[in-house]
């Protein structure tokens, strides 16, 4: 029998946050390394008692403060680049750690921090560019030709590092940990110096670390972290993933309101891709789909779901639609083993990360549903939205 639950929604499976928490945490022990959430990726903080992280890392001062309020732990802040503003609020909320993005900016807002209250206290830090491309998509591609992130090393060349004690690094996107190793090892090739000098007593590696996939090579991860510390005694490091700590984790939940005809079947849900899962348009990307009328709230399909295929794989393709006037508001083509109808519900997997955070109201559409699922065929619902959301948004 159906579960009773109002669509378009997202749940989250606290049995798989506590699996990946798990993962992380024997993970951050054996490499000795410190594990914090990046809340860009996920910032639902009625999960977080069951995420495992010793802070979060931050991208704006909302996030810093959802971090310090919601969270709490070590608190690590990086953005493109930081107004007046925005500097005095992130000393106010006592962050342990900011990273600036170029030596304007820390020139800038050095001598600003050290005017306020508790700036003593805040290790500087600065993002490095190494410029070693692992991403395949450019536009997730932090060291890709052109980016605006990270100080490439010729920049270096005759600066005052004083009052620095840390970098940071990032340019991976859900990817294993070989990628990570060639990394590092072009890191130490242009920065080795700098690692060497004794100043740099902290490095954030970032985000992108799969760790907790099936196929991530776990023993890799840790054997180059460990090496690392073999050579750098004297440097504190920590990742910062985001989608590793929700992966596989939540489902966002449609119901079909009408199938149409043009050149195949369309089936148009509740759910949009544009107000919901803005990041399938972006990447682009096809999430997985299932259908299951047994369906008890958790990430995985049950062993009698109905489970998509690619396009031509099973008897029925159709296109899995939203009800946006975007003419490309679609999530995608699929094959299913009988054709949806109006009525039926469609679970997109893996739905938690970088997509929760992208939602947005174009059209007026409602916002989805916010659910936990504590256990089999129990949801509880964290928030829901309605017209004064939308209202009150502009």
């Amino acid at each position: 029998m159906r579960m009773p639950l109002r669509t378009p929604a997202f749940v989250v499976d606290v049995a798989a946050l506590q699996r990946n928490a798990a993962v992380l945490a024997e993970v951050a022990d054996r490499a000795g390394a410190r594990m914090l959430l990046a809340l860009k990726a996920f910032s639902m903080p009625a999960a977080f008692p069951y995420m495992k992280a010793v802070g979060t890392c931050a991208s704006s001062v909302h996030e810093a403060r959802l971090g310090k309020e919601a969270f709490g732990g070590e608190q690590h802040v990086f953005a493109a680049a930081f107004s007046e503003g925005e500097m005095r609020e992130l000393m106010a909320l006592g962050i342990d750690h900011i990273t600036f993005n170029s030596f304007a900016q820390l020139r800038q807002w050095q001598r600003l921090a050290q005017e306020l209250p508790g700036a003593a206290r805040v290790a500087l830090g600065l993002r490095i560019n190494p410029e070693h491309s692992e991403g395949q998509v450019p536009l997730y591609d932090p060291c890709a030709p052109h980016s605006r992130l990270g100080i490439r090393r010729e920049a270096f060349a005759g600066q005052d590092l004083s009052g620095i004690t840390g970098l940071h690094c990032h340019n991976l996107c859900e990817q294993n940990a070989d990628c990570f190793a060639r990394t590092l090892a072009a890191i130490e090739e242009k920065f080795g110096d700098l690692l060497r000098s004794g100043q740099i007593t902290w490095f954030n590696f970032g985000g992108g670390h799969h760790i907790t996939r099936a196929d991530y090579d776990r023993e890799l991860l840790v054997q180059t972290l460990q090496g690392f510390h073999a050579r750098y005694p004297h440097i504190v490091y920590c990742l910062e993933p985001g989608e590793a700590h929700v992966l596989n984790a939540g489902t966002f939940v449609c119901t079909v309101l009408d199938v149409v005809e043009n050149g195949g079947p369309i089936a148009i849900l509740d759910g949009s891709a544009a107000c919901h899962t803005p990041d399938v348009m972006e990447m682009p990307y096809v999430p997985r789909a299932f259908m299951d009328d047994a369906w008890q709230g958790e990430a995985a399909p049950g062993v009698n779901a109905l489970r998509a295929g690619k396009p031509g794989e099973k008897t029925h393709t159709v296109r899995l639609a939203g009800p946006s006037c975007l003419a490309g508001d679609f999530f995608g083509e699929y094959s299913f083993d009988r054709l949806p109808q109006p009525g039926d519900r469609i679970l997109f997997e893996d739905m938690a990360l970088y997509t929760m955070v992208k939602t947005n109201t174009f059209n007026g559409i409602r916002l989805p549903d916010l659910c936990l699922c504590t256990a089999p065929g129990q949801i509880e619902v964290v928030r829901t939205f309605g017209y004064d959301d939308f209202r009150s948004r502009l």
